[in-house]
């Protein structure tokens, strides 16, 4: 069965990251992740447990799914909507798919109120997603150019200029460029290179993918 592929650019977590608060002595440990389902969400949950196994508290929110088909959120022992909800908001308002964010409470003795655990909550929610990479998904059309040396030149200038990256090239009697533009810029991009060649290459588009530029280098999923 075919996955289904949407066109919107996504971001999601490529690197967990880690954070921390302290509000009136009590300590906040945020730590994120990529997940893929319900079952690995579980697992990193347990995974924090275990690391700050003196902890009080280990409240959570993750969302899973392009569309974020499944969300899920835990006060773990908080008065309700203190923690889990605070959590969950900053993973949708950033607009994250796939992903997690575990906060760990050490409490310091002092009481916070509702209001103050929220607002604890939420910080630490973000401290823990801005130290985490982020990348951007988007969906990509894979093209490969066959052409003779005469045009090698203006199609590279032509994907320079619209922001599509080659990814390989192959030298032989012919030249064959193999580029990836977002799915929604492909046509434009065949389009300009069958007018600057005059239809003399030959244009092979291949799959679709997902594909995020990371450290100057694309990157497909």
């Amino acid at each position: 069965m075919c996955r289904q592929l949407a066109e919107d650019p996504h971001k999601e977590i490529y690197v967990g990251g880690k954070g921390e608060i302290v509000e009136k002595k009590s300590r906040f440990i945020s730590e994120t992740s990529r997940i893929e389902n319900e079952d690995e969400a579980i697992a990193f949950v347990e995974q924090i447990r275990k690391k700050y196994w003196d902890a009080r508290h280990h409240c959570y929110a993750f969302s899973i799914g392009r569309n974020n088909e499944l969300y899920r959120c835990s006060d773990d022992g908080e008065p309700s909507g203190t923690a889990g909800k605070p959590i969950l908001d900053v993973l949708q308002k950033e607009e994250i798919h796939n992903g997690i964010i575990v906060v760990t409470r050490y409490f310091g003795g002092t009481l916070l109120g509702t209001g103050g655990l929220t607002r604890a909550y939420l910080s630490a929610a973000k401290e823990g997603l801005k130290n985490s990479r982020l990348i951007e998904k988007n969906l990509c059309q894979s093209i490969k150019i066959a052409t003779d040396y005469n045009y090698i030149g203006k199609i590279q200038y032509i994907a320079a200029s619209l922001g599509i990256p080659q990814t390989s090239s192959r030298y032989t009697e012919n030249v064959v460029l193999a580029f990836l533009p977002k799915a929604k810029e492909a046509e434009n991009f065949c389009r300009k290179i069958v007018e600057i060649t005059s239809g003399r290459a030959d244009i092979h588009m291949g799959e679709l993918c997902y594909a995020a530029m990371i450290d100057h280098e694309v990157i497909r999923f």
